[in-house]
């Protein structure tokens, strides 16, 4: 009697033990992949500041760093950084969206037939552009999550489907004469600061806020990392499925917005290549093709790299297919080193 009841407390004593072991392992095992993920982010951000010192020394007079310039970097980074946020969430989420280049296009075509001068208020266009691309998003989403179809098929067949539509209602032309309130949404300055760069700001927070501090966030996360894991824990994952796309499609509408304005017509041809543009920025920040990883100030950081690379070709005078070939170089690099630690 005596031997059993001793050995039960050691059991559990045991046991008690084990636990704390395990929890300790895993409380490690987070610190490490904290301590990695900001070591990359160091890393990006250090590979950035050294191409910026690079490209100062070898522009004339070092005009690079002209606050002109930089201004001109920001306005550049902007709706590329905008569209690369809702492209963030789709890819962390686990999956691919290719249609927001064209969500682009059809959305300004859209704002910019609600903008002429005396007929609807500002709030009519804005609202307008960015329905339009919640719906293109909400489409993809529940293709991807209730039909079963893989999302680069989905967006892809998206891609031509919403470029085709922004040709037949604009009728193949730009939609011009627009109001002078619309044309200032993004071509005017607040303390000098462009508008378009506190456009991206406050939004690029805001998406880092949620990814990062929310339970959506967390959740998407999950999703990306290990779908049926996120589903036995009792998460609705078609429906959070749809959502990431949704996200995407309501930036992209918004950059279709602010494009249209600061260029002053709805052009059924604008945002052709910007996918990959965002796509790029999302890759070169760190974010995991593979879904699961990735935070939103190295996609912000990546998105200012895109930008100052080529602001910085520019003025050298390299030549704008030269300028394809090392972005290309980039993606595949940035993709390259994301396997690696993947393995490691």
């Amino acid at each position: 009697m005596n031997d059993t009841s001793t050995s039960q407390p050691r059991a559990a004593r045991g046991a008690g033990e084990s636990a704390r072991a395990d929890e300790t392992a895993a409380a490690a095992a987070a610190r490490r992949a904290r301590l990695g993920s900001l070591l990359k982010d160091a890393g990006l951000g250090i590979i950035f500041l050294a191409i910026v010192i690079g490209l100062t020394i070898a522009s004339p007079n070092h005009s690079f760093l002209s606050l002109n310039n930089i201004f001109l970097i920001l306005i550049q980074t902007s709706i590329n950084g905008i569209l690369a946020m809702g492209v963030m969430y789709v890819i962390i989420s686990g999956h691919i969206d290719l249609s927001v280049g064209s969500t682009v296009g059809l959305a300004g075509v859209a704002a910019a037939l609600f903008a002429h001068p005396g007929e609807y208020p500002l709030v009519v266009p804005i609202v307008v552009g960015i329905l339009v691309g919640v719906a293109v998003g909400l489409v993809n989403g529940v293709g991807v999550a209730y039909g079963g179809i893989p999302s680069f098929i989905v967006t892809l067949g998206t891609l031509t489907a919403v470029r085709g539509l922004a040709l037949m209602v604009s009728g193949g032309a730009p939609v011009a004469n627009l109001s002078p309130e619309f044309q200032s949404l993004a071509s005017g300055r607040v303390l000098g600061v462009p508008t378009l760069a506190i456009y991206f700001v406050v939004i690029a927070a805001f998406a880092a806020f949620v990814l990062r501090r929310t339970v959506f966030g967390r959740r998407v996360y999950a999703l990306g990392g290990n779908p049926h894991a996120a589903e036995v824990s009792g998460i609705d994952v078609k429906r959070l499925t749809v959502s990431p796309f949704v996200i995407a499609g309501a930036l992209a509408g918004l950059c279709g917005v602010l494009l249209a304005s600061r260029t002053f017509t709805g052009s059924p041809t604008a945002g052709e290549s910007y996918e990959l543009d965002a796509i790029a920025a999302v890759v070169i920040g760190g974010v995991s093709m593979s879904g699961g990883r990735g935070r939103a100030i190295g996609v912000i950081i990546g998105a200012l790299m895109i930008a100052v690379i080529a602001n910085g070709l520019d003025i050298l005078g390299i030549d704008s297919n030269a300028q394809r070939l090392i972005k290309g170089a980039i993606i595949v690099l940035a993709v390259l080193i994301d396997v690696k630690s993947r393995r490691a």
